[in-house]
């Protein structure tokens, strides 16, 4: 009883201020026991029983069905990227043309959900890297933003997250990633700023440079609308 008061106390003196924690999802260590049908079913009864808290009648035919989508959403849908048997198996080969110099793939849709108040983060992440002999297939980046981005999530977090897989895979430091996306924790409640947005960036390796930094920030602004 002590660490419940403990813990709503700390929250109360917190209020709606961002709280990061590692740069891994905080996950338990039995996270992956119950079978994802196993999982729909506790959340759906869980969705059930706040729907009736707040006092909606579930016999309703537009509400009867809810409980049921909701948690078929969260576990096969928008935290779909918990579970590591959905991670993406990137696509590389060998830079047999020799290509040296960065290769940058920009406005890369974002989905994802801020872990503070499960409310959507929508925006666009832009990636570079410069190839140590290896290069990763176009749609594979496109598929790692949207693995990681599909759980609860700060935004800082996921942009750390996309660059070490990508780093991982390409076998180099050198990669870069800035996301520029809307909270709506913040665009629709508390301060219900909507023209509000959150740029965070990652750099490794030859990123760090100031000069290579700032070719790639310069073909994130080039006019590629077709």
């Amino acid at each position: 009883m002590k660490l419940e008061q403990a813990l709503e106390e700390q929250y109360e003196e917190r209020g709606d201020d961002h709280v990061g924690s590692s740069t891994e999802t905080p996950m338990r260590d039995d996270a992956f026991v119950l079978s994802d049908d196993e999982k729909i079913e506790r959340i759906q009864s869980s969705v059930r029983e706040i729907m009736l808290t707040l006092g909606l009648d579930l016999d309703d035919d537009s509400l009867n069905g809810t409980p049921k989508r909701v948690a078929k959403m969260y576990v096969q849908e928008i935290f779909g990227g918990l579970h590591p048997k959905r991670k993406p198996k990137p696509s590389t080969f060998q830079n047999k043309y020799k290509y040296g110099e960065m290769l940058v793939e920009k406005n890369i849709t974002v989905y994802s959900t801020c872990e503070h108040h499960l409310l959507p983060i929508v925006g666009k992440a832009h990636i570079a890297y410069i190839s140590g002999g290896t290069v990763i297939g176009l749609s594979k980046m496109n598929r790692i933003v949207d693995y990681y981005a599909k759980r609860p999530q700060v935004q800082e977090r996921l942009n750390i997250q996309i660059v070490k897989e990508l780093q991982k895979a390409l076998g180099t430091e050198d990669v870069a990633c800035v996301i520029d996306a809307k909270h709506l924790c913040v665009n629709s409640r508390g301060i219900r700023d909507v023209d509000s947005s959150t740029i965070t960036a990652e750099y490794g390796g030859k990123f760090k440079d100031e000069a290579v930094r700032r070719e790639f920030l310069d073909y994130i602004n080039l006019d590629t609308e077709f």
